[in-house]
C-alpha cells in the first residue's frame, strides 16, 4: 500500500494534494472486513486510479474478484480516441505540460484487459494481432495537430518570413523573390558586422585554407589555432583569466548553469524574473533549488538572499540588457549583494557585447567607461563579475557563444559540461571571423555611436506621434501593441504594403497582453529609412486603431508605457561618451562621432 500511496500522490487528480501523512493513515485503516483500506476505497472513486487498480487486481489474482462495473469502465476507456476526454472526466483540465503519463498507462492497461477478455472468447490469430494493436495505439499525428491548434487558437503560432539579408545592400534583404527588396528593422546583427569587409575577408581566406567544417568535438580533431586565438581574445575583452567557446550562447548558458548547479553542494540559484529561456533551462537541468526574484528588484533579491545561511553556495543569474524590453540590470548593486551574502554572479551580456563600453565588452565595462578606455580594468564593476557569458551571433555578426571567468572555473566547465564536451566545434572560418569582429570593435566606437544615435532618432520620432515605446536606456525599441493577433496583422501590413520587415513578438517571449514589435536600428538605418519606418507605423497604428500612449495612460499604463509619475529614462550612452575624442586603444581615424553630431539626427556608419 505504500507504493500505491506514492503513486496516488504522483498521478491521481483527486489525491495529489493530500499530505503523505494522510495517505499513510488512509492506507493503514481498513474500511471493511476483507482488508480493503480506506485509501483503496477512495482511489476506486477516481476514474483514473480506479481503472488502474482494477487492472492490477485482474493481473494479480486468478479469481474473478473485479470491482463492480470494472469491465464496462475499462472497455469505455479503451475505446477513447483521446486521452483528453479521460482527463476531462477526471476533472483535470490543464494538460498544458503534455499527456498525463499515468492516464496513458491506464489507457494501455485498459486496452490490455479488453484484449484479455476477447482472448477468452476466441483465440487471436497471429496475423490479426498487430492489426488489433495498431487500431488502439496512440495517435501521434493527432497529438501534434492538437498542440498546433492550441497555438493557432491563442494567436501565438509563429510564422517565418523568407528574408534573405544582402551583404552588399545592408540593411536591405530580398524575399522569396530575389527581385523584391525589403528593409530589415528587427535584426540582432546590431552593428552590421556580418557584412564587414575585414570579417568577410578573414572568413574567405580561412575557408580556403582549412575547409568548411571543424572535423569533430574539441576533444576529437576540433581543437585548433582558431579556437585558441578566439578564446584568448574573449578573455582579454572581459579582462578575465580564461574563456571557452560554445556552439551558441543558449548552449553556453544551459551547459554552464546546469553543471555549476549540479556540482556545487546544496546550491541555490537566484534567477531574475525576466531571464532568458537558456538560463531557465540550465537552472532546471541542474536540479538545484531555484529562487526567482522580481525583475531588477534589489530589495526582493536581498530579502531572498538573506534567508539562507552565508555558507550555502549561491549563484545570482541575470542579464545586462533584457532584449524584449530593453531594461538594464543594476550590475554594481547586484555585485554588492553577492559579496554581502556569499554568492557568485552569472552575467549574461548577450545583447550588450559589441554594443557598450569603449572596447565593446558590454554594460559591465560601460559602467567604468573612462577606466577601461584608459586601459585600467582593475577594481571595476566588470572585474567584480564572476562569470560573463556572451554571443558571437549578434553585434559581432557571426555565430557561437562563450563564457569568461577564472581559469579554474573555465577548466571545470570544459572538463564536465556535456554541452561542451559532446558538441562539434565551430568551423575554423566562423571562429576566425568572430575573432576579427571582436578585435575590430575593440579599436573603434564608430559603429556603437552611430547605432545609439539612430536609436535616439527613432525613439524621438515615435514619441512625437504618441506611438508607445517601452521606456528603456538601451538600443532596443519595443513598440507596444498589446494583442497577439493585432501584432501579427501590423507586422504583415508593414511587410506587404511598405516593404518593412519587423517581426511581431508574442507569448511566450513576452507576457500575454504585452505583445509588441521589436525594432532594432543599426548604423545603416539612416534618416531616410528611419522616416519611412515612422511614417509606416503611423499609418498602421491609425488604420488598426492600436492604442497610443494616451490610451495606455487612461487604463493605468502597461509595461512602463503610460505610467503617470514615472521617472524619465535616460540612455546609458551619455552625450559625453558619444562625443569622445580618440582615447588610448582607440584608433583616431575610425572615430567619426564628434560633439556637434550629438543630437537626434542619425548617421550612417561606414562599412
Amino acid at each position: 500500500m505504500e507504493f500505491l500511496a506514492r503513486q496516488s500522490r504522483l498521478f491521481c487528480p483527486f489525491l495529489n494534494k493530500t499530505s503523505p501523512a494522510t495517505l499513510r493513515a488512509l492506507s493503514a485503516s481498513p474500511a471493511a472486513a476483507n482488508g480493503v483500506s480506506n485509501l483503496q476505497v477512495a482511489a476506486r472513486e477516481c476514474p483514473v486510479m480506479g481503472a488502474a487498480m482494477a487492472v492490477q487486481s485482474s493481473r494479480s489474482y486468478a479469481t474473478s474478484t473485479k470491482p463492480l462495473h470494472f469491465e464496462q469502465s475499462s472497455q469505455a476507456m479503451a475505446n477513447e480516441t483521446s486521452i483528453d476526454s479521460v482527463h476531462a472526466k477526471a476533472g483535470v483540465f490543464d494538460t498544458s505540460k503534455g499527456i498525463c503519463k499515468h492516464g496513458l498507462a491506464v489507457m494501455k492497461a485498459a486496452q490490455g484487459v479488453t484484449g484479455e477478455a476477447a482472448e477468452k472468447e476466441a483465440p487471436i490469430k497471429t496475423a490479426s494481432y498487430p492489426m488489433k494493436l495498431q487500431s488502439n495505439t496512440f495517435n501521434y499525428e493527432d497529438f501534434y495537430q492538437a498542440e498546433l491548434t492550441k497555438k493557432h487558437k491563442d494567436k501565438s503560432y509563429r510564422y517565418f518570413n523568407n528574408i534573405n539579408r544582402l551583404a552588399k545592400e545592408f540593411p536591405k534583404a530580398h524575399t522569396a523573390s530575389e527581385v523584391e527588396r525589403v528593409t530589415v528593422w528587427c535584426s540582432n546583427d546590431y552593428l552590421g558586422m556580418s557584412k564587414n569587409k575585414e570579417v568577410l575577408k578573414t572568413m574567405r581566406n580561412t575557408l580556403e585554407v582549412y575547409g568548411a567544417g571543424a572535423g569533430g568535438t574539441r576533444n576529437i580533431a576540433g581543437h585548433n589555432r582558431h579556437a585558441v586565438e578566439l578564446e584568448a581574445a574573449l578573455a582579454d575583452l572581459h579582462s578575465k583569466e580564461s574563456a571557452l567557446v560554445f556552439s551558441s550562447c543558449y548552449v553556453a548558458n544551459d551547459a554552464t548553469l546546469s553543471t555549476l548547479g549540479s556540482k556545487l553542494p546544496d546550491c541555490v540559484i537566484f534567477s531574475d524574473q525576466l531571464n532568458h529561456a537558456s538560463m531557465i533551462q540550465g537552472i532546471r537541468h541542474s536540479g538545484a533549488r531555484k529562487v526567482v526574484f522580481k525583475h531588477n528588484d534589489l530589495v526582493d533579491l536581498e530579502n531572498k538572499l538573506k534567508s539562507l545561511p552565508i555558507e550555502v553556495p549561491k549563484i545570482i543569474a541575470f542579464e545586462s540588457v533584457y532584449s524584449m524590453c530593453g531594461s538594464i540590470a543594476p550590475i554594481e548593486e547586484i555585485c554588492d549583494l553577492a559579496d554581502k551574502y556569499g554568492a557568485i554572479t552569472f552575467l549574461d551580456e548577450v545583447h550588450a557585447v559589441g554594443m557598450y563600453g569603449p572596447r565593446g565588452a558590454g554594460v559591465a565595462e560601460h559602467l567604468d567607461f573612462e577606466a577601461h578606455a584608459s586601459g585600467r580594468p582593475e577594481n571595476t564593476v566588470m572585474s567584480r563579475v564572476d562569470i560573463i557569458t556572451g554571443t558571437l551571433g549578434k553585434a559581432y555578426g557571426c555565430v557561437g557563444g562563450y563564457i569568461a571567468g577564472s581559469a579554474k572555473f573555465v577548466d571545470m566547465i570544459r572538463s564536465l559540461a556535456p554541452g561542451f564536451i559532446f558538441t562539434t566545434s565551430l568551423p575554423p572560418s566562423i571562429m576566425a571571423g568572430a575573432n576579427t569582429a571582436i578585435e575590430y570593435q575593440k579599436t573603434t566606437i564608430q559603429d556603437r555611436a552611430a547605432q545609439q544615435l539612430n536609436t535616439r532618432y527613432v525613439k524621438a520620432k515615435l514619441a512625437e506621434l504618441d506611438i508607445p515605446v517601452v521606456p528603456n536606456p538601451s538600443h532596443i525599441v519595443p513598440v507596444l501593441v498589446g494583442d497577439a493577433e493585432t501584432a501579427k496583422i501590423a507586422s504583415d501590413m508593414l511587410l506587404d504594403r511598405f516593404n518593412i520587415y519587423v517581426q511581431a513578438i508574442n507569448y511566450p517571449t513576452v507576457p500575454v497582453g504585452e505583445e509588441r514589435l521589436r525594432v532594432t536600428p543599426t548604423p545603416g538605418h539612416g534618416a531616410k529609412l528611419a522616416d519611412n519606418l515612422v511614417n509606416a507605423l503611423e499609418t498602421v497604428w491609425t488604420e488598426l486603431g492600436i492604442k497610443r500612449v494616451k490610451d495606455w495612460e487612461a487604463v493605468g499604463g502597461l509595461a512602463g508605457v503610460g505610467v503617470k509619475g514615472a521617472k524619465p529614462v535616460h540612455p546609458i550612452w551619455t552625450d559625453a561618451q558619444l562625443s569622445l575624442t580618440p582615447v588610448t586603444g582607440v584608433q583616431a581615424d575610425k572615430v567619426v562621432v564628434e560633439k556637434e553630431t550629438i543630437s537626434a539626427i542619425p548617421i550612417e556608419a561606414a562599412a
